[in-house]
């Protein structure tokens, strides 16, 4: 029988003593611990971008969901409705994690425009409602994969939350762009 080799490999975690020490230094900072990699300055900059764009995308799904007109207007609407609800949460997920980075949600409305991503286009048609949705669906697809490969692993918890954000943009902008190729399609 052979006998295991005994490692000096480091240890998996750091010791226990050292983990709890670094947990009473700056406590004000909350969950920004020694071991966050990001830089929480910049982090807090973008998801407000992002907060900004996630608000501006439902005031404009919520003025096509009420705007919403012509015979095939209920169901695109109910997406329109169910989309502004989804952007909602987002919105307030960003929030709360700009919270817990030691920022604040700029949540005012002056200079919204300007810090989000996308745009606030009203549109005039059904068609170009929703085509201006998948622009800015679209807008945003691209946003969050920049935010994504920026924290990477500096920010598990953000790159997370941003991955989810990200999987439920797509979604909408498949949902706006079959939508569209069926009233094409009706045309």
């Amino acid at each position: 029988m052979k006998k295991a080799k005994s490692s000096k490999r480091k240890p998996f975690l750091t010791d226990i003593k050292t983990i709890r020490r670094r947990a009473r230094e700056h406590i004000e900072r909350g969950a920004v611990t020694q071991g966050y990699r990001g830089d929480p300055t910049v982090v807090v900059r973008l998801l407000n971008e992002a907060l900004a764009t996630e608000i501006v995308c439902v005031l404009r799904y919520k003025r096509h969901y009420f705007m919403a007109m012509g015979i095939h207007s209920q169901p695109v609407a109910q997406e329109f409705l169910q989309h502004a609800n989804e952007e909602q949460g987002h919105a307030d997920e960003i929030a709360k994690r700009i919270i817990q980075l030691g920022g604040e949600p700029n949540l005012n409305p002056e200079g919204m425009l300007t810090r989000s991503h996308s745009e606030y286009v009203e549109g005039t048609s059904l068609g170009d409602m929703i085509r201006e949705d998948l622009v800015a669906e679209r807008i945003a697809i691209d946003s969050y994969g920049e935010m994504i490969r920026y924290v990477g692993a500096k920010d598990s918890t953000t790159r997370r939350m941003l991955e989810g954000i990200l999987a439920m943009e797509e979604e909408h902008a498949e949902d706006l762009a079959t939508m569209l190729a069926k009233m094409d399609d009706a045309k």
